[in-house]
């Protein structure tokens, strides 16, 4: 009885050093070499790079002029409205009035519509434009420092706002924890501002 469990003994202390053996060749390359991986966090490029910064405070300042200027067209089309009341429903000054009041509320929902598509497009293509620079810098630096592999180390935002952007977020989420890894962010964010 004493010698089976001495063997048994035996035999997982081998089991046990056969597969760490086994784990530790597992995290090398073929070749013998350790693989070099990077982590980025992209959103937080996003909020902090100064050209996006730069860039959002030049939107708002365009789009508060732009709501400046519907707001003066709603003050144009509120003193008519008033005006349409001081007179004879039917008369040709309230016909012209009317008329005029039609074509300044269809001028300011054209111009709120055509606003809110150009701010949305202009966004879009800015984002694309920012994004692609990520990956050309991050690339960059990820050969200068021998990385085999980047990736991209965003934290989620939680609590989720829904159910669904919680599903979103659990299945687009896919690097679960990266310690050990090369951060790059801040190169790569300081090389994105370098960029004119």
């Amino acid at each position: 009885m004493r010698f089976k469990a001495v063997f048994l003994s035996s035999l997982i202390g081998v089991v046990v050093l056969f597969v760490g053996y086994q784990h530790s060749s597992a995290g090398s390359a073929g070749d013998g070499t350790q693989s070099k991986i990077g982590v980025v966090g992209i959103r937080q490029i996003f909020q902090d790079c100064k050209r996006n910064v730069k860039y959002r405070e030049e939107a708002t300042a365009a789009q508060q002029k732009v709501i400046t200027e519907l707001d003066r067209l709603k003050k144009d089309i509120e003193f008519e409205e008033v005006g349409l009341k001081a007179l004879k429903a039917g008369s040709s000054d309230y016909m012209d009035l009317m008329k005029s009041v039609f074509e300044k509320q269809a001028t300011l929902q054209a111009r709120q519509e055509y606003h809110k598509q150009q701010m949305a497009l202009k966004d879009q293509r800015w984002t694309e434009q920012l994004y692609t620079e990520i990956l050309r810098q991050t690339a960059a630096v990820a050969n200068e420092k021998g990385l085999d592999i980047v990736l991209e180390k965003d934290e989620p935002e939680l609590p989720a706002l829904s159910a669904q952007e919680l599903m979103m977020t659990i299945r687009t989420h896919s690097v679960l924890y990266s310690g050990g890894c090369l951060d790059i962010t801040d190169e790569v964010m300081n090389r994105v501002d370098a960029e004119k």
